[in-house]
């Protein structure tokens, strides 16, 4: 039986600080994702991490068919390409990595040492509206998280804290979780952003807090996500509580989908595509299925 604990977002807000957070937690939604690749540790760490944080920034979206798009690359690095996205509650993610190089950086690498000199592009897709917003920053800082905060602060202009922790079971079973707590976005007329300001205590507090939360507590499947937001912030004059988001592993590859995007290609286009038996193999990179299209079913 799968814990209540896991496998969920919670959002909260606490009205008087000025703040919002989510903290998320992932378990057997992880290894499945995992089961479809055969990572090396290290790289099953960072796709961990780069799931919790689609999570925690996709949940948050008020659209309920919008999407979030992570993507992490550099043409330098031991990892080319890291992917991960969020729609509906689920989740997908994969990584392209040299593993020459990944051995060269060791098993506990720093984000420079995976990536070198690379960017982290955040695309949210508004179902709803059609409209499309990404922000792209440098991949600085010593994780994944770093990155994003950093990612806030200078596109949104929103200071952020986040936390991802990651670990793996006696069982060999992955665990990952994350917080992220942010400060209310202040640029209505008559109010100063956040920035502008010399001091800002209400934040400063707010961060001071989450401060004492440690990674064993994120991963701990049998503590629940409300007793997290119950011990960082209990003494606060009120903490509201929404109803947890369920995150499964999706991956949208179909057949149907496949042969449809195939088909707007011209037939001397999907004769070239097809081999020697007359089959345009599509390889799926979120869940490595191999979808066999037969090119006289286009006839």
């Amino acid at each position: 039986m799968i814990s209540p604990t896991i496998d969920q977002a919670l959002g909260f807000t606490i009205p008087s600080r000025n703040a919002r957070g989510r903290v998320v937690r992932l378990g057997p939604v992880l290894d499945e994702v995992l089961a479809a690749h055969a990572y090396p540790p290290v790289i099953e760490r960072l796709l961990s991490s780069a799931l919790v944080l689609a999570a925690l920034l996709g949940s948050t979206l008020k659209d309920a068919g919008g999407q979030l798009t992570l993507q992490a690359q550099t043409e330098n690095g031991a990892v080319s390409l890291l992917v991960a996205d969020y729609k509906g509650g689920e989740v997908r993610g994969y990584a392209q990595f040299d593993a020459d190089r990944l051995a060269e950086v060791g098993s506990d690498p720093t984000l420079f040492g995976l990536f070198g000199k690379g960017y982290l592009a955040i695309t949210f897709d508004q179902a709803v509206t059609g409209e499309r917003y990404q922000g792209i920053v440098p991949l600085e800082g010593d994780s994944l998280a770093k990155a994003a905060e950093h990612y806030f602060f200078q596109s949104e202009q929103i200071p952020s804290v986040l936390q991802i922790a990651t670990s793996h079971g006696a069982d060999g079973r992955c665990m990952a979780a994350g917080l992220l707590l942010q400060h209310l976005p202040e640029g209505e007329v008559g109010r100063e952003r956040l920035h502008v300001r010399h001091d800002h205590p209400e934040w400063e507090h707010v961060q001071a807090l989450a401060a004492t939360l440690k990674d064993g507590e994120l991963t701990d499947g049998t503590l629940p996500l409300t007793d997290i937001v119950w011990r960082l912030f209990h003494e606060e004059e009120e903490v509201r509580v929404t109803d947890p988001v369920p995150l499964s592993k999706g991956c949208r590859c179909d057949l149907s989908h496949i042969r449809g995007v195939i088909g707007r290609f011209s037939a001397e286009e999907r004769a070239e595509m097809a081999d020697e038996k007359g089959i345009i193999g599509v390889d799926c990179a979120f869940c490595s299925r191999l979808f066999p299209v037969a090119l006289d079913s286009f006839a």
